[in-house]
């Protein structure tokens, strides 16, 4: 309904209380009334539109208005500009200004504060000015992408202290710095601070021509010496790799370019072995736009991940192939990690470490037992004796291997379970981290220890496993009595089974980084292995969607 229709129907209403018609006409409406009739249409109609712009906020800015009894609400031309500032500085975070209506509202404000501007246009730039202040604080909170609709399963879902968004939004308003307002709901994680810096610079080397390409050809190794190498001195002074300056011979590949490509090789988790093969070369000539992309796609994941986290827990990386234990915010301890296949994929959730399993035993899930080891058993009847696997029925009892005809054998007509013993060979090592979770997977030390030397390590069928778990493991129990490094030790030795609950359970998130910042200031880059970060970059390039927006 335009605007001026919705005049007459305001007007048309005061007639029908009882009200002289001809009165309504000579005085006309207040600026409240107007405003009135303008929320009790955003309210009661949906698709709502306010100067050619949807509303999503059909409930938080009915409620705002009513208890400012219909008053406009950004009356201070100081909070109209903080807003408008944050607004523009939304890009710094990866974020796109025109969803928070940056143009609807600069196009509006010069009408809407002439000299004998119309009500309407005020009204309208202060119904614009709240939806996208509702707007901004939601995605700075919660992020634009609903991480549900690219996963299902996804528990991240947090609490929020802040239960009327009504009221939070006349907070805002209401703070006298309403751009300090709004940056204080944006993550205070380190990295995500460190990946808003990393994006910034990458915008700028891409404002200045972005990186030198580096002609194709043949591996360039230490001692070459090619006019291609010329070109990969300036690629990599151009993204920080190599000192700048002049090289007394620039073709010549030297130490110092050597090193330089093995720092890049190890931030893009790369082989590091200082040549330039097609692996390097292809990650040396990713155009700029690409990584910019990247570092936007998982600022989107800070906001889903790094608000309010516990200063104590343990976070896999999973597209890092990494694991870190950080206690009391300081990080003390990470290592090497080796997680799910691509079809076989480490789920991304959050639970809680409550015990860990020295010597464990190893039950084979039904989805190994149906995708490997059957198939194996079949080819080799032997497979079963080879790994140590005994097959089991409901009562515990041991079930000869050979009884059993195999070759008629599915996995819906298999009645047992396989168990493998507890000892230096079992598929978990030594010790298992056990935090709740739907899909049977764990954190394990494993007797394959030759993968972790691997830059790209995902060889699993869905659970963790990680390098140096005791060390990991004497971490979480610290100050547990009985079992310092040398009870662990101990009992690993002595080669039975023990099961310890931890006294304080250890929050453990299961994360996607394709990019992050290092403790050192280095911008990571990895490889999407499970090919996620495209439907993010989609979802944030996507048009608004008003529920999403809405909160």
């Amino acid at each position: 309904m335009r605007f001026s229709r919705l005049v007459e129907s305001a007007a048309a209403l005061a007639c029908a209380a009882g009200l002289a018609c001809a009165a309504a006409a000579q005085d006309p409406l207040s600026e409240r009334d107007l405003l009135r009739a303008r929320v009790e249409q955003i309210q009661e109609q949906p698709g709502t539109l306010v100067r050619g712009v949807p509303i999503a906020s059909r409930r938080v800015l009915p409620t705002l208005y009513e208890r400012r009894d219909f008053e406009l609400a950004w009356t201070r031309e100081d909070a109209r500009e903080q807003l408008l500032r944050a607004i523009r500085d939304s890009a710094a975070d990866g974020l796109e200004p025109e969803d928070y209506l940056l143009g609807a509202l600069e196009a509006l404000k010069a009408e809407a504060f002439a000299p004998g501007a119309p009500l309407d246009a005020r009204i309208d730039y202060d119904l614009l000015s709240s939806e996208a202040l509702a707007r901004l604080l939601y995605h700075l909170i919660f992020g634009k992408v609903d991480p549900h609709a690219l996963d299902p399963h996804w528990n991240f879902t947090r609490q929020v202290h802040r239960q009327d968004p009504a009221a939070f939004l006349q907070e805002v308003i209401d703070s006298g710095d309403v751009y300090a307002a709004i940056a204080r709901e944006k993550p205070s994680d380190r990295m995500y601070r460190a990946l808003v810096d990393a994006l910034a610079r990458y915008r700028e080397l891409a404002a200045h021509g972005g990186f030198p390409a580096v002609p194709p050809g043949p591996t360039l190794a230490p001692g070459d010496r090619s006019p291609r190498v010329a070109a990969l001195r300036a690629r990599l002074a151009a993204s920080g790799d190599l000192a700048s300056g002049a090289s007394e011979d620039p073709e010549l590949y030297d130490d110092s370019l050597g090193a330089a490509v093995a720092a890049f090789q190890t931030r893009h988790g790369l082989d590091v072995d200082g040549r330039v093969g097609a692996r390097t070369l292809a990650a040396l000539d990713e155009p700029i736009a690409t990584r910019i992309e990247q570092l936007r796609v998982n600022l989107e994941r800070g906001r889903w991940l790094l608000h309010d986290l516990d200063p104590t827990f343990v976070v896999v990386n999973i597209a890092g192939f990494e694991v870190y234990y950080l206690r009391d915010g300081q990080l003390l301890w990470n290592a090497r990690a080796i997680i799910g296949q691509p079809y076989r994929e480490t789920p991304i959730f959050r639970s809680e470490i409550t015990y860990l399993v020295f010597n464990p035993t190893w039950t084979v899930p039904p989805g190994i037992f149906r995708m490997d080891i059957l198939p194996a058993q079949k080819r080799k009847p032997s497979y079963l004796a080879s790994r140590n696997l005994r097959v089991v029925d409901g009562s515990g009892r041991v079930i000869p291997a050979k009884s059993i005809d195999w070759a008629h054998t599915t996995p819906k007509n298999f009645r047992y379970q396989l168990v493998q013993e507890a000892g230096p060979d079992n598929a978990l090592g030594r010790v298992k981290f056990v935090f709740p979770n739907s899909y049977a997977v764990y954190m394990h030390d494993t007797p394959a220890r030759n993968l972790f030397d691997k830059s790209e390590r995902a060889f699993s069928s869905g659970c963790i496993r990680i390098e140096n778990p005791l060390e990991l493991a004497a971490l979480l129990l610290e100050g547990q009595p009985g079992w310092d490094r040398a009870a662990i030790d101990r009992a690993v030795e002595e080669g039975k089974t023990r099961t310890v609950s931890l006294t304080h359970p250890v929050p453990v998130l299961l994360a996607y980084w394709t990019a992050w910042v290092d403790r050192a200031g280095a911008v990571q880059f990895r490889r999407d292995l499970y090919d996620r970060d495209a439907k993010v970059a989609a979802g944030l390039a996507a048009p608004l969607h008003p529920r999403r927006a809405a909160g």
